[in-house]
Formats: C-alpha cells, sequence, structure tokens
C-alpha cells in the first residue's frame, strides 16, 4: 500500500469509530484482517467491540509462557463471555529451551541484548506466524501510552512485518477508555485495579508510580527510555 493511499486512509477516517474503523477494515481486508490483543484493557476494549458489533476480525494472543495468572484467568472469562475463539500463539520450544539453557531463565535481568532476544523468541517469533498471510493488523495502540508511540498514526504501513497497522484507539485518552469498558461491562485484568498500566510478562512488569507514563512499569531496570520490545518498534 502506497503512502499516498495511507495518507488518504487517515484523511477518511480520522473522525470515525472504533467499530466503524474495523467493519471498513474487514470489509476491505475480508479474511486477512486480524487483532493482536495482549488482553491489555485497549484490547478488550476492541475485542468487545468486534464481538458485540459481530464483525468478522479474529482475535489472537500471544503466550510467552511468563504472563501473570491473572492473564490467564482474563483469558477464560473473555472467551466465556463472549463466545470467541480467541486463537493462542506460543513460542518454539526448541528456541526457549536453547536460549534458557545457554543464558538461564531469567536472562533478561542481565543485559539489554539479553532482554531482546528473549522478547524476540517469546513474541516476535511467534507474531510473525500469527501475522502470516494477513494484510491488516489491528492493535490498541494509543499516543498516549509513551512518547514513543506519540507520533503513530491511525493507519500505517509496518515495515518490519509487511503489513498495514490500525489503529483505532490511538487518538483515545485512557480516561475514555476505561469510561467506556466500565460501561459496556467489559472484562479486564484486575492487576489494573493495582495500577498496573501495561501489562506483560510476569517477570517483567510492574505497577507504575503516580505521574509516570504506561510504560514505566516495563523492564524498568534499564537505563534506556524506550520501553519497546520490538513488536510495535520503529526505527
Amino acid at each position: 500500500m502506497t503512502r499516498i493511499e495511507i495518507n488518504e486512509l487517515n484523511n477518511t477516517w480520522s473522525q470515525a469509530t472504533p467499530a466503524a474503523i474495523m467493519q471498513f477494515c474487514a470489509d476491505r481486508f475480508p479474511g486477512t484482517t486480524t487483532l493482536s490483543s495482549s488482553m491489555g484493557a485497549e484490547d478488550q476494549l476492541l475485542t468487545h467491540i468486534i464481538a458485540t458489533e459481530k464483525i468478522s476480525i479474529p482475535v489472537f494472543t500471544l503466550d510467552t509462557g511468563r504472563l501473570y495468572p491473572e492473564t490467564y484467568s482474563l483469558m477464560e472469562r473473555t472467551r466465556e463471555k463472549y463466545g470467541l475463539n480467541i486463537a493462542v500463539y506460543f513460542p518454539e520450544a526448541s528456541q526457549v529451551e536453547a536460549m534458557v539453557n545457554s543464558k538461564g531463565v531469567n536472562l533478561f535481568y542481565e543485559s539489554v541484548e539479553n532482554r531482546k532476544q528473549c522478547c524476540h523468541v517469546r513474541k516476535i517469533v511467534p507474531l510473525k506466524r500469527a501475522l502470516t498471510g494477513k494484510q491488516c493488523w489491528i492493535t490498541g495502540l494509543r499516543h498516549e501510552q509513551s512518547e514513543f508511540r506519540a507520533d503513530m498514526q491511525l493507519f500505517e504501513w509496518d515495515e518490519a512485518f509487511g503489513i498495514l497497522k490500525v489503529n483505532p484507539l490511538i487518538n483515545f485518552m485512557e480516561e475514555e477508555v476505561w469510561v467506556m469498558i466500565r460501561k459496556e461491562n467489559v472484562p479486564y485484568n484486575k492487576l489494573h485495579d493495582k495500577n498496573y498500566k501495561s501489562i506483560g510478562c510476569a517477570p517483567c512488569t510492574r505497577a507504575v508510580m503516580d505521574g509516570e507514563d504506561a510504560r514505566a512499569g516495563r523492564w524498568w531496570w534499564e537505563d534506556t527510555g524506550k520501553k519497546e520490545c520490538g513488536l510495535h518498534e520503529r526505527e
């Protein structure tokens, strides 16, 4: 898809609702549009919209093998509430074994390089499998989540994965997301009630303090301010 086409999409759909945007994607790319869910608040809201509006977009999630029990519980509650078959993608066992046997089970605490290797094995490789054959990738990214997401667009071309990425909540504020979640009784991760803003793997996630952005609780021991694992990282 060309830059001109993407600019036209952004101009056309800039004021549209998330439901309208996702319905357009499902119609424009039938059978090749998918929503990736980390089971976070934004993804849960988009899943709710897909289910209640009966939009033909399948949902998938990545199970790294290091998630919180609360996250697994939410997966089941979401399946039960919406009757959705959420596809779960796992890392390749042989790659995890080789990495852990070589560098230890908690290698990510030792260096940024090790942490990125762990993210690559547990997230990036499974994501590539999940996106194989897809043309449109729906995410729950928002500008407010971090300074590195501040210039992201509603429609973007993701060079790393060679796919159109669509962020229906990109201009939403955190408060707006939670108003809708509570109004619609959307199931959410109970760790959010303990000030966990962005929830990933258990060893790599903590609650945030007042004044910190949503990504501050990820890989907090690292000196770098860039809190991305590679799923949405941009050069």
